[in-house]
């Protein structure tokens, strides 16, 4: 269940809101890039919660450690520690100097956050169907 609310709070934040507020009348950069540092943000956390939350579940359950549906865990776990402690503070570092400066060179770190995001919703969703079949069985 936890895998499947991880994957819709991704889908919602990351594939909807992160451009669709700049679409809004009356948002600019800054606002917007305000609006998304607190967002994003707050994904984060509750990111933990799931990915703790499967971790406890995992060991109570006494998973195997070395098979495909583990792994397909254990990489998104390592995502969000990457966007936590990488690139995360990086983009809100870049959105506070753009919200300051305003003119910065292009960077590609929205680029990897996407591609991370893409590869921890896929690699979920292996996981939440790996997890129904072990069940089923």
């Amino acid at each position: 269940m936890s895998t499947f609310l991880w994957i819709g709070f991704v889908c919602a934040i990351s594939f909807m809101e992160a451009w669709l507020k700049f679409r809004a009348p009356g948002i600019t950069v800054p606002l917007g890039l305000g609006i998304g540092r607190l967002v994003f943000a707050a994904l984060n956390k509750v990111e933990w919660v799931f990915a703790i939350a499967i971790l406890v579940s995992g060991i109570l359950a006494k998973e195997r450690w070395l098979s495909l549906k583990t792994i397909a865990y254990v990489i998104p776990f390592m995502l969000v520690i990457s966007q936590s402690f990488w690139l995360l503070p990086a983009l809100d570092a870049r959105a506070e100097l753009i919200i300051h400066v305003h003119d910065l060179k292009p960077s590609n770190h929205h680029f990897y956050y996407v591609a991370m995001e893409i590869i921890k919703v896929s690699t979920l969703i292996i996981f939440g169907i790996s997890h129904f079949k072990t069940i089923k069985s």
